[in-house]
């Protein structure tokens, strides 16, 4: 299909990132590679395109969506932080998601049934350019029918390629045994305290900083 677009083919990761923000900036829904799994993303500040990722992995609404940002000053604008600045850049960029209450700057149709957002800045230089382009957070979120095995090669989700306006390949992504977990997912809305959400392949990293820093695991 023509909307197949290779990363390693072109002027730079830059040219293909401003042309994958125009793509955003109309409304429409990509696919991008993160550093665990490929995703499908959206503005998430647009009603309308969050609208059609649900639709195009035929989603219960009731399930909420990551946000991807670039940096980690930017998690502070979309969420509570309630730990050191110097956790966060111990845990990101890489393949953790961490969950705060939101701020009131967060598009309030996005995940609309609760007032927690997920962050993460995936260590993958494509989409993070991406996100700096846009100058917005990406709503995100794996690249295939709910229930469905999570995807490592574009090929492995080929019955979306048609409902997406572009695909960006980088080939296959980290092994297959790991990375198909995806990211380690951790609620650090309450302070002193943590809830791991999901295991994720950053498990053992994730937890070594988290008690580092003294935080308390709880049910």
């Amino acid at each position: 299909m023509n909307n197949i677009i290779r990363l390693w083919d072109g002027p730079s990761l830059t040219y293909h990132a401003e042309n994958a923000t125009t793509a955003l900036v109309s409304g429409n829904v990509i696919a991008v590679p993160t550093d665990t799994l490929y995703g499908i993303a959206a503005l998430a500040q647009n009603n309308t395109a969050i609208d059609k990722i649900y639709q195009i992995k035929k989603r219960s609404s009731m399930k909420p969506l990551a946000i991807c940002v670039a940096e980690v000053d930017d998690v502070y604008k979309w969420g509570e932080v309630t730990v050191p600045h110097s956790l966060l850049t111990l845990l990101l960029p890489g393949p953790v998601t961490l969950i705060f209450h939101r701020t009131p700057h967060l598009n309030p149709s996005l995940n609309p049934g609760t007032d927690l957002v997920g962050i993460r800045i995936p260590n993958e230089e494509f989409i993070r350019t991406l996100t700096r382009c846009c100058d917005s957070p990406l709503a995100l979120t794996s690249a295939n029918v709910s229930m469905k095995t999570s995807p490592l090669c574009i090929n492995e989700f080929s019955e979306l390629w048609n409902k997406l306006h572009s695909v960006y390949d980088n080939g296959p992504i980290g092994d297959e045994l790991d990375c198909r977990e995806g990211s380690t997912i951790v609620d650090l809305s309450q302070p002193g305290s943590y809830r791991l959400v999901r295991r994720g392949v950053a498990f053992e990293h994730t937890t070594r900083v988290l008690q580092q820093f003294n935080l308390t695991l709880v049910d």
